[in-house]
């Protein structure tokens, strides 16, 4: 489902081997949270997407397991951003830009977090919608 909604968007996406439920056990037990439910499924089909110009749409698990510790744990970002605490980040626009789930509250929209000024705003209605708009944009600011 979360391949051909891909290739929908984007004909030329890059897959990769989908993720073992150990793993994605292992992973939530290690952020200390469940992951949304549409990340899982597209995971169990798919360690991460790949998207026009390189662009990581949807990080592998690994990934995002460690994105998410380091801006929860990093002192400097402590002083220089708002917490991380209620975003589960998930891929990126290749330029420093972030998106994300809102953990609380739980929510299925993807919101984007901007580097540059740590603003974090809606991006899509869920990640169906982020991955078309992501992956059949023209540019990595689609969300602008």
């Amino acid at each position: 489902m979360w391949k051909e909604t891909a290739r929908g968007a984007w004909p030329d996406a890059a897959f990769a081997a989908p993720v073992s439920p150990a793993a994605l056990t292992d992973a939530e037990r290690r952020l200390g949270c469940g992951l949304p439910g549409e990340l899982t499924g597209l995971l169990r089909e798919t360690d991460g997407l790949v998207g026009p110009y390189g662009v990581d749409a949807v990080w592998p698990l690994e990934r995002v397991v460690e994105q998410n510790l380091y801006f929860r744990s990093d002192r400097s970002f402590a002083e220089l951003y708002m917490p991380f605490d209620a975003l589960l980040f998930f891929g990126d626009n290749g330029g420093g830009d972030q998106f994300a789930f809102v953990r609380t509250p739980r929510r299925p929209d993807v919101f984007v977090w901007e580097h540059e000024d740590d603003s974090r705003r809606w991006a899509a209605r869920d990640l169906r919608d982020y991955l078309e708009r992501s992956l059949g944009a023209d540019g990595d600011d689609w969300y602008r």
